[in-house]
């Protein structure tokens, strides 16, 4: 277990050493603080590579110039423009002139010789309805804050499934994995909580990593039950999934949640914050600032924050799913829990997957693994 001295001291000697590195006084507060921004900001882009381009296509096929984008193994949305949108799959060939891979369907815009495009992950568009031909309904959690808007979509089963999108992203993030819930016939609810579009905002304006956001699931979680619910699961992704576990550890409806899912989770703080931080260009002693600075900001409660991370309040089943090659969660902190928690949790690697994409880089395998662990527990 760490305990709140380790963690005070930890900090106080990064606090020490990146003021010693950059200076001392307003100087250090406005480093730190800049450092900080995006952290603490409840950011709304989908995650996407840098720009590539079409250089030619044919038949079912499309050949990108060479990039870690045009690279990925899996399957991802291709965007340009205001609008267009295609999906692809595995590679084809690849080589110093370029990387060919399956076009699997082109859904909006012209696709095109030349057209300078960005991978993502959102190979689907719009509602599951839209996206996948399922019925749903639009609902209201009723969160402390607010109407928090939630996508339905019925089950025969008295286990209802809770999705909870991570911070880049929003509920699209959660359709890839509807078809299989839907064939095994669990009754879903998509959630959005404060900070998101259409959600009403943090009070302060800040993410809190979790740390106030798991009220709007276990918000989430009472309309389950008040619908006829018997039991929970909960799945989230990133942040979303920290939520999950603080929501499964804090609430006072815990008792009805039997299972977690939970995809590349934010289990080492001050490690993701200082990974996001270095990866928009704050790198060293300004990175730690920034790390400092957030948590202040935010308030988050680091003692607590660790021991529901290294699994101390773990009642039930948890499948944990993260990439070795996440570049926001160190794939340690995953290690560390599964290794002090293996009666209850069932950690799978996903090798060359980054940070919430998990099912991008191995749908077929991503879903098998979701059927095969969701059966038991039905």
């Amino acid at each position: 277990m760490t305990n709140r001295a380790g963690i005070d001291m930890r900090w106080g000697t990064a606090a020490a050493v990146a003021a010693a590195a950059v200076g001392t006084g307003a100087v250090v507060l406005v480093i730190g603080r800049r450092a900080s921004e995006r952290m603490v900001r409840p950011p709304t882009a989908v995650q996407e590579s840098g720009p590539v381009l079409v250089k030619s296509l044919g038949a079912g096929r499309v050949t990108f110039t060479r990039g870690p984008g045009s690279l990925r193994p899996g399957r991802w949305a291709v965007e340009w423009g205001d609008d267009g949108h295609a999906v692809v799959e595995e590679v084809l060939h690849s080589d110093e002139q370029g990387v060919t891979r399956r076009l699997v369907r082109a859904d909006q815009g012209t696709l095109a010789p030349g057209t300078e495009v960005r991978f993502t992950p959102r190979v689907h568009l719009g509602d599951p309805t839209r996206a996948l031909g399922l019925a749903y309904t639009d609902t209201v959690v009723d969160g402390e804050l607010g109407d928090l808007p939630a996508w339905h979509l019925e089950g025969k089963r008295g286990t209802w499934v809770i999705l909870v999108h991570g911070p880049e992203a929003d509920r699209g993030q959660t359709l890839p994995v509807l078809p299989v819930l839907d064939r095994l016939a669990l009754p879903v609810l998509a959630v959005t909580y404060r900070g998101d579009e259409g959600a009403p905002a943090s009070p302060d304006g800040y993410s809190h990593f979790g740390e106030t956001e798991w009220r709007d699931v276990e918000a989430a979680v009472r309309l389950a039950l008040d619908n006829g619910a018997s039991r929970v699961i909960l799945y989230g992704w990133s942040v979303g999934a920290t939520m999950v576990l603080q929501t499964a550890a804090r609430s006072a409806w815990s008792h009805a949640v039997s299972g977690l899912i939970l995809d590349s989770p934010v289990l080492d703080l001050p490690g993701s914050a200082r990974r996001d931080a270095e990866r928009h260009g704050f790198r060293g002693a300004v990175a730690e600032l920034g790390v400092l600075a957030a948590q202040g900001r935010t308030g988050v409660d680091l003692a607590d924050f660790s021991r529901i991370a290294e699994g101390a309040d773990l009642r039930v089943p948890t499948l944990l799913l993260h990439s070795p090659d996440d570049r926001i969660s160190p794939f340690r902190s995953a290690r560390r829990l599964a290794a002090a928690r293996p009666d209850v949790v069932n950690l799978q690697p996903f090798p060359g997957g980054d940070h919430a994409t998990l099912w991008n880089s191995a749908p077929d395998h991503y879903t098998e693994l979701l059927r095969r662990w969701l059966t038991p527990l039905l």
